[in-house]
């Protein structure tokens, strides 16, 4: 007889929400017309929370192909909200920063994307969404410490 699993397990439960808040995420941002896809959006707010970083690192941190946040970036840029530049240390890296033309942007995103998840987690009240937020820090931070394959990587990703 084959054996059932559990449903409920910590990285199913966290899979499974994580699955469902990438398609509200990209649902919301769609429904918003901020003349970006989901993906430029997510790339905006790396940029934004990494100010100045590598290329590389933000796709690490996004955990999609170079290629892929290439071409968000390139998009990104020709709408002028982003700007790429050299890389003091390494001449052959791109730097990526916002510009003062993303602000009002950001500001819209970051308020819809609140009211999307304040509706999603209602019913947990603010110690509650301190309460999760905090556990899933620690559980990020056990996961980069603890992981073989993050040995090494940075430790600010977020999204």
């Amino acid at each position: 007889m084959p054996r059932k699993l559990e449903s409920d397990t910590i990285g199913l439960l966290l899979t499974d929400v994580s699955r469902l808040l990438r398609g509200a995420f990209d649902r919301k941002v769609n429904a918003m017309a901020l003349g970006i896809t989901p993906g430029e959006a997510r790339t905006l707010m790396q940029v934004a929370m990494t100010e100045g970083i590598k290329q590389a690192e933000i796709a690490t941190r996004m955990g999609i192909e170079p290629m892929t946040l290439s071409a968000y970036l390139d998009r990104l840029e020709a709408l002028g909200l982003v700007a790429r530049l050299p890389d003091p240390a390494d001449r052959r890296a791109k730097n990526v920063v916002i510009t003062d033309k993303a602000d009002p942007l950001l500001s819209e995103l970051i308020v819809g994307l609140r009211e999307m998840m304040n509706a999603y987690t209602d019913g947990l009240g603010d110690e509650g969404r301190e309460l999760l937020r905090a556990n899933l820090r620690i559980l990020r931070d056990n996961l980069r410490r603890l992981d073989p394959c993050l040995a090494g990587k940075e430790k600010g990703a977020a999204e």
